[in-house]
């Protein structure tokens, strides 16, 4: 059922819409992921995310 809600709703924006870029820290800089070739891309789909909470 949410699914379908969800498919709704884009399907209502797909106008809107627009590309968003990710960008990521390499090597001491910022890079787009759209860039990477596909062994980095690959790479960078594995990385594990935390999130910090406060103490």
């Amino acid at each position: 059922m949410k699914t379908q809600t969800s498919n709704a709703a884009l399907e209502q924006y797909n106008a809107l819409r627009t590309k968003c870029l990710v960008y990521t820290r390499v090597m001491g800089y910022h890079r787009p992921v759209e860039s990477f070739n596909i062994g980095k891309k690959g790479e960078h789909k594995q990385r594990t995310h935390f999130s910090e909470h406060k103490c």
